[in-house]
């Protein structure tokens, strides 16, 4: 039997993960289920280097993937690095995977999208190192090295293929950032020359923040790829184009692991208020259930959130009156059917 480890997360976490677990146990996958621990509240009352604790490393080191619900990053100083940063790195969980996809029922504001946003997700400005040169100078590191640039290059175009689609679209700033996006660019060509049939586009990152805007249907059936930070922005434009980024749900993937999560943060200010979007924390969680195998009963949710939102049964957010337990109740609704 396969196992995920569950991070339940601060904030709206816990809340959107027991939604996301009363759907999955709707379906009943043969898979075993941990709960563990992590994130700022944990690390308030405990303390620490980490907002994870050892015997949540020992639980990811125990299972076949992780479902992480939002957790809040201390914005202060020395506060230790994300939840979602740190099992990236410790696991070399390289490509962020995040679907962008208009559904029916939901706002479009400039038409309907379907595209894939994939962000390289260890490195970069993410690398996490700051350095004070004097009391007005602060520089930030941005680290690039080749081998992750092929790494998530070459899942680019892998999910290209899979899909079926013919083209990646790749992001970068490489006339000012000449050496790392540079670095960046030319690996994604090198890699563009083993795929026949997938062609590499090129875009600055500015402009793709524009076209996003004023053409966002060029992109549809495309995967975009780039470094970590850039892809970040990117992608949270990207959930404008959906409605709301209480429907982007993403993985994490690396050769040997995955984690999976919702896009969005943890909203502390609405905890407790059976507020927000559950979508993106059901929706990552079927990804979660088709990585481990059961791929009937991801798709079944999957169905069952796409029927929901059609009808309208929708939080604030995608312009609905339900809250988040009337929505999840919808989507249980449809799976008992």
């Amino acid at each position: 039997m396969k196992k995920a480890a569950i991070i339940r997360g601060d904030g709206t976490g816990p809340e959107l993960v027991d939604s996301m677990m009363r759907v999955v146990d709707a379906v009943n996958p043969d898979i075993e289920f941990v709960s563990c621990d992590a994130g700022e509240e944990w690390w308030k009352e405990h303390g620490g280097d980490s907002l994870i604790p050892e015997e949540t490393w020992d639980t990811l080191n125990e299972t076949d993937a992780c479902f992480k619900g939002p957790t809040t990053t201390p914005g202060v100083v020395g506060a230790p690095r994300s939840v979602a940063v740190s099992i990236r790195q410790r696991f070399d969980l390289y490509a962020n995977v995040r679907p962008i996809r208009t559904f029916a029922g939901a706002p479009a504001p400039l038409g309907d999208v379907d595209f894939v946003a994939v962000r390289e997700a260890t490195e970069g400005m993410y690398f996490g190192k700051e350095i004070e040169i004097t009391d007005d100078t602060f520089l930030a590191i941005r680290r690039i090295t080749k081998r992750a640039c092929e790494n998530i290059s070459r899942y680019a175009f892998e999910e290209a293929k899979r899909r079926g689609w013919d083209t990646v679209v790749g992001i970068h700033k490489s006339n000012i950032l000449r050496m790392t996006c540079g670095a960046f660019m030319d690996i994604l060509r090198a890699t563009a020359e083993q795929y026949d049939g997938v062609e590499l586009w090129e875009y600055h990152v500015d402009n793709m923040a524009q076209q996003l805007v004023k053409n966002p249907q060029l992109f549809n059936h495309k995967v975009l790829v780039s470094t970590n930070l850039f892809m970040d922005i990117i992608s949270e434009e990207c959930a404008g184009l959906i409605g709301s980024i209480g429907l982007v749900y993403s993985a994490n993937i690396g050769d040997d692991y995955a984690m999976f999560e919702p896009a969005h943060g943890s909203a502390p200010k609405y905890r407790g208020m059976d507020k927000v979007d559950p979508c993106a924390t059901i929706l990552a969680g079927a990804w979660m259930l088709r990585y481990l195998g059961a791929a009937d009963e991801a798709d079944a949710i999957i169905r069952a959130t796409e029927q929901t939102i059609a009808e309208g049964t929708t939080t604030y957010d995608l312009g609905g009156t339900a809250s988040m337990s009337q929505m999840t109740d919808a989507i249980v609704g449809h799976l008992e059917k």
